[in-house]
């Protein structure tokens, strides 16, 4: 009987992996219908990148952990946000992983910057490392805030992707501050004027078709996170439209938050309930084959995702959004005005021309950014994730 009862239950959850609902399902930006696009919704969520625990990796800093499991969640989810960023950045919205095919190099270049090992630029080794300026000992639960903090700090080593990275505090996405950051980037003649192209060719930071795109050395791509609060212990309905609208927007990197020591990467919705990769499930470290091929299987979850109900978030995320151009932010910009007069919408967060005195520290936020930035910042926002500062009606 149980046999019986356990084969019934492995069947019903494959067939109730979407419900049958007129509702469409929203996964990071693209609109799809149950009933006529079930195999396309879930190659989608199969072709996200998939971080969870691991166990028997290099331990951290030589000496430490060996296994993320019970503390690693939001770190997990970090990197599941971040490389979605990179996804677009080097192969684009459009790209599926489909089991057995051969990918081209560029999606590994992306895997293997999440790699558990410590020369990776985002592996669990550098982020766990890093965390440790924000104040969090090795092994201690991250809160969104403090893993976006650490993630953009890492973007400055990662070359090859060559993003501005902002991390918008106080509920406030200032546009003059992030075109400031993303025009950054002194224009590329060619690969006479920038003496990393003719060092590495793959690592640059500028695709081959930059000779073409030009416009991509005077616009570098934004990797936008916002953390929130948006609730004191639950999340206020009046902001849930709004959440659901960000899923709903081309740039959506999804959202990453959920509870202490249990997070998650929220990449969509239908109807009144988010969907989800979870990483807590615990698989082994992976070491790259004989030929030195990296398998690549056990990074994309191939099960139906995981939904709950939007009222059960905590209010404690972040939300990330990717513009790979200044055409992209412009019309980012536009979807977040257009929202703010929907009635009955509360806006989660502000978008303003420029910084509002209120902020209590300008010298920080008029920093020229460059490299080195993210090293000598002050931190004028507290790094602890419960001090967010709390959204009211």
């Amino acid at each position: 009987l149980f046999l019986a009862t356990l084969t019934y239950d492995t069947l019903r959850f494959e067939y109730e992996d979407f419900p049958e609902t007129k509702e469409p399902v929203w996964i990071l930006g693209r609109k799809y219908s149950v009933f006529t696009e079930k195999e396309e919704i879930l190659l989608d969520v199969t072709s996200r990148l998939w971080f969870t625990y691991r166990k028997n990796f290099p331990a951290i800093g030589g000496t430490g952990p060996t296994s993320d499991t019970g503390w690693g969640c939001m770190l997990r989810c970090g990197q599941m946000i971040f490389a979605q960023a990179l996804v677009c950045r080097h192969l684009g919205r459009d790209w599926r992983w489909i089991k057995g095919k051969r990918q081209m190099d560029n999606y590994f270049n992306v895997l293997n910057a999440f790699i558990d090992k410590k020369d990776s630029y985002y592996s669990i080794h550098q982020i766990a490392q890093m965390g440790v300026g924000e104040g969090k000992s090795i092994g201690q639960w991250y809160g969104p805030n403090t893993v976006a903090q650490v993630l953009k700090k890492l973007a400055t080593f990662d070359t090859w992707s060559s993003l501005a990275v902002h991390i918008a505090m106080d509920n406030t996405v200032v546009m003059e501050e992030i075109r400031r950051l993303c025009q950054s980037n002194l224009p590329c003649a060619g690969a006479a004027a920038c003496p990393a192209v003719e060092s590495d060719v793959l690592y640059n930071g500028y695709p081959e078709e930059a000779g073409v795109r030009d416009r991509l050395s005077l616009w570098k791509p934004l990797v936008l996170l916002i953390p929130l609060r948006l609730g004191l212990t639950e999340i206020n309905e009046a902001y849930i439209e709004t959440l659901k609208h960000c899923f709903m927007m081309p740039q959506s990197l999804g959202v990453i938050g959920g509870k202490p020591n249990s997070a998650h990467y929220f990449i969509g919705y239908v109807g009144e309930e988010l969907i989800y990769l979870d990483p807590h499930t615990t698989q082994p470290a992976v070491e790259p084959n004989d030929s030195g091929c990296l398998p690549d299987e056990s990074f994309h979850c191939q099960h139906p995702p995981c939904r709950m109900s939007i009222a059960e978030l905590d209010p404690s995320i972040a939300v990330g959004f990717f513009c790979n151009t200044e055409e992209d932010f412009n019309d980012w910009c536009q979807q977040i005005k257009k929202l703010s007069l929907v009635r009955g919408v509360l806006p989660m967060f502000e978008l303003v021309e420029r910084q509002p005195s209120h902020f209590s520290n300008p010298d920080v936020l008029n920093l020229t950014p460059d490299s080195s930035d993210a090293d000598r910042l002050e931190r004028f926002f507290d790094s602890e994730d419960e001090d967010f500062e709390i959204l009211s009606l």
